[in-house]
């Protein structure tokens, strides 16, 4: 059945040589000196782009970037050469390349006003709090990318793949925040780029072997393939873990979120011509946005009806359209 599936996904009419494979994403083959010189100059020129749409909090330039950004192409010449077992600067090309993109937005960053709030970038932070789904999509993505560039009828969909695999927004957004010193956001941002580098590479390797680009196990080439795909999973498994807390801990924060918000609505319940506008978790504080025309109520209610039911080390403040701040403390007392 599965040979079934495969066949329909890879007809055998429209599968591609290694040979092509090879000249397609191989940068030292064929006219390496040409192919290499279009791959730096476009990846530098994508990184600047997508520095700016960053900055610029602009989805469309980003976009741009992405499209031209050829970054996936050594990225699958990985998976092809594990595949066929076959020695490949792809790996070196691939590290350079990311170290270009980093260096970018560092650079990018020196000129950057010191108010600028990284967090209220929405390129930022969609980039920074990356879980369990970013990693199914980077799989999806990979596989589709896989598939266009093993079948000779489909490789119009590479540029869709571009859009959809983030590549060098993530690392860019990771030499920002570096350069600001937002070290965590670097790291979140650069835990996305493993995750869709790895998923890239591991769809490859499956839908590339799949195609019959394997070369068959030989004493010593054996070996050192095995060895190679035990730290492409090592790795993986190194991605997923904190991909896994991230999403278990923003399922938890959605959940006290929502919980905050039912207590405030009871609370402010209780005093007329006064609603919550928004409820939202950040830095350990819960906010608690109010609409009245009067002072709120105390707060000793809400922090009694939350108890039990968030954190206890959780804050509360509340804000009112009246401009007052009220700072009720944390919610298990102190």
């Amino acid at each position: 059945m599965l040979s079934g599936i495969l066949g329909r996904v890879l007809p055998a009419s429209q599968v591609r040589t290694s040979d092509e494979l090879v000249q397609s994403l191989d940068l030292s083959a064929g006219d390496s000196r040409a192919k290499r010189s279009a791959f730096w100059t476009m990846l530098a020129l994508s990184a600047v782009i997508a520095v700016g749409g960053v900055l610029t909090d602009s989805t469309a330039t980003v976009i741009g970037a992405m499209i031209i950004a050829p970054l996936s192409t050594p990225i699958m010449a990985i998976a092809l050469g594990i595949v066929r077992q076959r020695p490949t600067d792809a790996v070196r090309t691939t590290v350079l390349g990311c170290l270009l993109v980093i260096g970018v937005g560092l650079v990018v960053s020196a000129v950057v006003p010191s108010g600028y709030d990284l967090l209220k970038n929405s390129q930022v932070t969609g980039r920074t709090s990356p879980g369990i789904m970013d990693l199914v999509s980077a799989l999806a993505t990979g596989a589709a990318g896989a598939v266009a560039l093993a079948r000779r009828d489909v490789a119009a969909v590479l540029p869709g793949v571009a859009i959809a695999i983030s590549l060098v927004p993530p690392l860019v957004v990771a030499g920002v925040c570096l350069g600001r010193g937002a070290l965590w956001l670097a790291a979140g941002a650069s835990v996305l780029f493993l995750s869709n580098l790895f998923a890239l590479v591991f769809a490859g390797m499956v839908l590339f072997a799949a195609a019959g680009h394997g070369t068959p196990p030989k004493d010593r080439r054996e070996r050192p393939a095995r060895r190679a795909r035990r730290v492409l999973g090592l790795l993986f498994v190194i991605v997923l873990v904190p991909l896994a807390a991230h999403t278990a801990a923003t399922l938890l924060l959605t959940v006290w979120t929502e919980r905050a918000e039912a207590a405030a609505e009871r609370w402010i319940s209780r005093q007329p011509h006064a609603s919550v506008s928004r409820v939202y978790t950040a830095s350990r504080t819960v906010h608690i946005e109010v609409r009245s025309r009067d002072a709120p109520p105390p707060v000793d209610p809400l922090l009694a009806d939350l108890r039990g039911r968030v954190p206890g080390r959780l804050a509360v403040v509340v804000e009112t359209t009246r401009g007052e701040r009220v700072d009720a403390g944390a919610i298990g007392g102190s």
